[in-house]
């Protein structure tokens, strides 16, 4: 991903959301590869909350318990047939739910914390 891409700034917004979320969040890159040495970006606070991985054409962040959130305002648009894991599919030009988004992050630490 080249600085000033689209998804590097989608996942810089989507760090800060998560950040404005969960403050004590911890961010670690993983699963680095030669195909993507900088890894994965992924979010832990009592257990992993959820990681941002950017393709070709999107941004994908995919919370590792999302199936068992809540989602009123529906924005888990991916991975909806999975058992464990939803994911928020983001391409260029879509508009996020920034307080839906918030919320989603915060259920998420507290279904760790259950």
């Amino acid at each position: 991903m080249v600085a000033g891409d689209w998804r590097a700034s989608r996942v810089d917004d989507l760090r800060a959301l998560i950040l404005e979320a969960e403050p004590d969040a911890t961010e670690e890159a993983k699963w680095k590869k030669a195909s993507n040495p900088d890894g994965v970006p992924t979010f832990s606070l009592d257990g992993l909350i959820c990681t941002i991985e950017t393709y070709k054409d999107k941004v994908k962040v995919t919370f590792a318990r999302g199936a068992s959130l809540d989602d009123p305002s529906g924005i888990f648009n991916a991975s909806l047939d999975a058992g464990t894991r939803r994911a928020v599919d983001i391409v260029e030009g879509d508009e996020l739910d920034e307080a839906a988004f918030v919320a989603l992050v915060r259920e998420a630490v507290s279904a760790n914390r259950a």
